[in-house]
């Protein structure tokens, strides 16, 4: 993997830091992309020479080409998309706006699809990529006052798999990843809070434990690097379990 180059969005904190720092440990040129150019610098330091940042807000949807092109005239090629960025609203449903249920899907599928496209573009001159989407336990049963976010990956596992079976022919793997609950200062604080959830989560997950933003980012770099070479249109759950607990 030490000759690939790899964009990560919403790379400058949690999953994506974790999966920045997965890939960077590899020997990977990264890029991380984000709106927060604070962050960005913090993580860019962290992570040290192999991390590049550039801020980019995904739901501005124009600017994407361009910005995907300036980071090929830059490093020369893209071969590892990892598309992270994402925002959730927690409200009853009664209670989700058409602006808030928009925006969720702006930045969660409409980003997703057009980064993608871009990517794409890049990868199928070369004759090889790599694009990971990252998904939810959100899509894999309900989850109450998450609407919109469950909505926006949901239809994410639907396109990864659609995105395999077009671009696998001509050399770009599409995979997906499946967080199950992993462990934040925010996720654990929201957890200890409320006792039944808390008992809910870890009482349907097998191996009776959060997960750990490195979970993720050593997904990421397997479904990245050869030994995933014939892995292509999965949605992978990490997630101790927590899909297939009773």
């Amino acid at each position: 993997m030490a000759q690939q180059v790899a964009l990560v969005t919403g790379g400058g904190a949690g999953l994506g830091l974790a999966i920045a720092s997965a890939l960077v440990a590899a020997g990977t040129t990264t890029i991380i992309c984000g709106r927060n150019e604070e962050k960005l610098a913090a993580a860019q330091q962290s992570l040290g020479p192999l991390c590049h940042t550039r801020v980019l807000d995904v739901t501005q949807l124009a600017a994407i080409p361009a910005f995907v092109a300036e980071i090929i005239e830059t490093f020369g090629q893209l071969d590892v998309l990892v598309n992270n960025a994402g925002i959730n609203y927690k409200k009853p449903f009664t209670e989700v706006t058409d602006e808030e249920f928009q925006m969720v899907m702006s930045t969660n599928l409409n980003a997703v699809f057009a980064m993608s496209r871009e990517a794409a573009k890049a990868m199928l001159q070369q004759g090889s990529g790599c694009i990971i989407n990252i998904s939810s336990m959100a899509a894999q049963y309900g989850i109450p006052k998450v609407i919109a976010y469950s909505a926006s990956k949901t239809a994410i596992e639907g396109m990864t798999r659609a995105m395999a079976v077009e671009l696998s022919p001509l050399g770009i793997r599409v995979n997906c990843i499946a967080p199950g609950f992993i462990y934040s200062d925010m996720t654990a604080a929201a957890l200890n809070s409320d006792p039944e959830r808390k008992a809910k989560v870890f009482g349907r997950t097998p191996m009776g434990k959060m997960g750990q933003p490195q979970d993720i980012g050593s997904a990421v770099a397997f479904l990245a690097s050869p030994a995933a070479s014939y892995i292509t249109g999965v949605v992978l759950p990490v997630d101790g379990g927590n899909s297939i607990g009773f």
